[in-house]
């Protein structure tokens, strides 16, 4: 079995999201579907080891041949043999697929919205003074209210006026906006999302809470961003914090939070009705309707539905992804008392993903394809209760239950979530802030395998208990502040897992903000890094025996850690101007990987086969640092620019080129222009760096989007 030494699993298991459910990279564009070999006999190539390999949960293996080897990239299926790596399939070179097909860039032809409310108006931030951008209230930073300004991290906040001018119909796609946030689409209905790199479609290190419910799930550590999904005009604000966040969310807040927080019912009443469609997203729609209970109580509730096209093929025939879903959801407000607030929410959702498969078979040829369809469906209830005290502290209850479930031709899983959260938030003295709080979590899985992947065993219930405690102490008032904090978890994986952090802030003036922090954050093993099973691929042996490799879970695999340095500094140099500068350093320790084992053989499933073992261990170390930069620029009181880099250097030797799957640069620039009182104008560019290793090159994607306020209660708009 000498033959495994020429797999870089290693590498393949983290850029697994860049090709997964047969999207494949290449240089000139984005592959769906599978092409039929074109060649009738086997050469040998050299080892893979000068290659760069991807492979997905279930499929053979997939190499992306690197110019080095094949002189022009393309992208092949390859099975081992004794002198290098015997060519199974060949696969259309990537330069073959013209430029205006590339998910990378993508159109999305004029459509007509039109947006029918009756309800009182919001605060309109589209050309509000940058004193009060500053000044808004966020507190995904220390759970508690405090000014954008003066927070000692690297936050960025989408407005609901971002959004509606954007056009842009998607939670993933909004995110964009962000600067230090890599956000890629995979196909119509999956992206890859990440701060700071490690990025893919399963990228497990960023923090996902909707109103306050993590969305993340427990079988792979990270988010299914198909499910997340709003009516986006019920969207108050997107706040994004680059860099870990463990000291007050705990694990997997490594690279990042993302909190989004939806309005009170309070500030939806009446209706709304939206409605458009387009090349791409054929139709969608959305209905709310908000009104009163009694004299203190609100309420709402919404309904909203897409169905968007397929990814356009190698061929120029559309791929099998296309995508639909259905989501209902309600919100009820209610003041008990006058220190006394009472809220209940909740949504219910399904819907129907499209992709092409290959899955690993253990009979000549070894692997199938195939169009899938995948079913998700879901639901949650969240209450959360709020109490005043007279002193002006305040406590809150939050309690939640969410279901998930997903069902397609390879792996069907349902998840059930109970989280109890309980913090308390007390002012010790004007020069004292105290917030600190318990929580505790319980997931209950079961899962239904197959050969590609499994869960062993098919049902686990896992417990999260945790407390945290976070001081904020004034040294010089209005002028500098430390804040020490911890979080402190025992999970199910690797028991007690502290979380510190230490920030400070120092504003020496009105118009100048510098902060530093260190933490320290952890990512937990997951269902899939202790329990799973992975069939990556399947060829005849030696013998005639069918050789299957697979990765597979490890129970004792410990947490991966990331010791973090942050330096930040904010300026309003000129009235109109506000920048905001963050720069990072990040060492890892017990990054997952891969180690090969003995193998082994198997009598079931039929026929009896080899499995040549790949085990989870933790044994990648490294570092990366990069940085961020904003700027907000009121050009007139009715055009305002914003613009935004991202760099981004990651050294991880035991992975090699790995981490290429995050862009080394970003840019973009956001222009919003009001040119009447009912015309705006709004053009979004973004540049998005080589991932070389991949072999996609840099591009740039170009939005545009006209609004017109019709009257009162009526918007159209259209998009490019």
């Amino acid at each position: 079995m000498e033959t495994l030494e020429y797999f870089h699993w290693a590498e393949a298991f983290r850029t697994a999201a860049a090709i997964f459910w047969g999207v494949m990279p290449g240089p000139e564009g984005i592959f769906t579907g599978v092409r039929e070999p074109v060649a009738s006999s086997f050469t040998c190539v050299p080892p893979i080891s000068t290659t760069s390999t991807f492979f997905r949960f279930d499929i053979v293996p997939i190499v992306y041949c690197s110019r080095a080897v094949c002189g022009a990239p393309s992208i092949k299926s390859f099975v081992p043999c004794a002198d290098g790596i015997v060519e199974a399939h060949a696969w259309l070179p990537a330069t073959a697929m013209p430029r205006t097909k590339q998910l990378y860039l993508p159109i999305r032809i004029a459509f007509l919205a039109a947006s029918l409310q009756a309800q009182s108006p919001t605060e309109d931030l589209s050309h509000a003074s940058l004193e009060t951008l500053m000044n808004m209230q966020v507190t995904s930073v220390s759970k508690k209210a405090e000014k954008l300004s003066q927070t000692a991290a690297a936050v960025f906040v989408i407005t609901q006026e971002d959004i509606r001018r954007s056009g842009l119909t998607s939670i993933p796609e909004i995110l964009r906006m962000v600067p230090g946030l890599s956000v890629a689409r995979v196909d119509s209905n999956k992206w890859a999302i990440t701060a700071r790199g490690f990025s893919g479609r399963f990228a497990n290190k960023l923090l996902v809470l909707i109103d306050g419910r993590t969305v993340y799930s427990p079988l792979f550590s990270g988010v299914w961003w198909d499910t997340q999904d709003l009516i986006l005009e019920d969207v108050e604000r997107i706040e994004v914090i680059r860099g870990p966040g463990g000291t007050l969310w705990g694990a997997n807040a490594v690279n990042g939070v993302i909190n989004i927080t939806t309005k009170r019912a309070e500030d939806t009443q009446g209706g709304l009705v939206t409605a458009g469609g387009g090349s791409e997203e054929r139709a969608f729609g959305s209905t709310r309707y908000g009104g009163k209970l009694g004299a203190k109580s609100f309420y709402r509730i919404s309904g909203k539905y897409f169905n968007r096209d397929a990814s356009p093929g190698w061929n120029g025939r559309d791929g099998a992804d296309s995508w639909s879903a259905l989501r209902g959801g309600f919100r009820v407000d209610t003041t008990l008392s006058d220190r006394n607030s009472l809220t209940l929410q909740g949504d219910v959702y399904r819907g129907d993903d499209g992709a092409t498969a290959i899955t690993a078979t253990l009979t000549p040829p070894f692997t199938r394809s195939f169009a899938n369809r995948t079913t998700v469906t879901g639901g949650n209830l969240l209450s959360r209760w709020t109490h005043v005290y007279a002193n002006g502290s305040d406590s809150a209850l939050q309690i939640y239950y969410d279901r998930t479930g997903r069902d397609d031709a390879s792996f069907q899983q349902g998840v059930n979530t109970f989280d109890v959260d309980w913090q308390h938030h007390i002012r010790l003295s004007h020069r004292q802030d105290l917030v600190w709080g318990l929580g505790y979590r319980v997931n209950a899985d079961d899962t239904r395998s197959s050969l590609g992947f499994a869960l062993s065993p098919d049902q686990r219930e896992t417990q999260l208990f945790s407390a945290f405690v976070q001081d904020e102490i004034t040294v010089i008032p209005d002028r500098l502040r430390v804040t020490l904090g911890v979080k402190l978890e025992h999970n199910a994986y690797t028991g007690f897992e502290p979380q510190p952090g230490v920030r400070l802030l120092w504003s020496p003036n009105d118009r100048n903000t510098v902060w530093a922090a260190v933490s320290h954050a952890v990512r937990t093993p997951s269902r899939v890094d202790s329990d799973g099973r992975i069939t990556v691929g399947a060829f005849r042996g030696t013998g005639g025996v069918v050789n299957l490799v697979t990765i597979l879970g490890n129970p004792g695999i410990q947490s991966e850690d990331l010791i973090a340095f942050e330096l930040g500094y904010r300026v309003q140099p000129v009235h109109r101007i506000f920048l905001d500068f963050a720069s990072f350093y990040n060492q890892f320790d017990g990054l997952r990987s891969q180690a090969k084992e003995a193998p082994f053989l198997e009598s079931s499933p039929a026929p009896p086969h080899v499995v040549l073992p790949l085990r989870f261990v933790n044994g990648g170390n490294g570092g990366s640092f990069g940085g961020e930069s904003a700027m907000t620029w009121d050009v007139t009181d009715r055009w305002q620019l914003t613009a935004g880099y991202t760099l981004l250097r990651i050294r991880l030797p035991a992975n090699g080129g790995a981490e290429q799957e995050s862009p080394e640069h970003q840019f973009q620039v956001r222009s919003g222009l009001k040119l009447t009182r009912n015309l705006e104008l709004e053009a979004d560019a973004y540049h998005v760096g080589q991932l070389y290793y991949q072999g996609v090159p840099a591009y740039t994607r170009v939005d545009a989007g006209l609004g017109w306020q019709v009257g009162e209660s009526m918007e159209l708009s259209c998009g490019l």
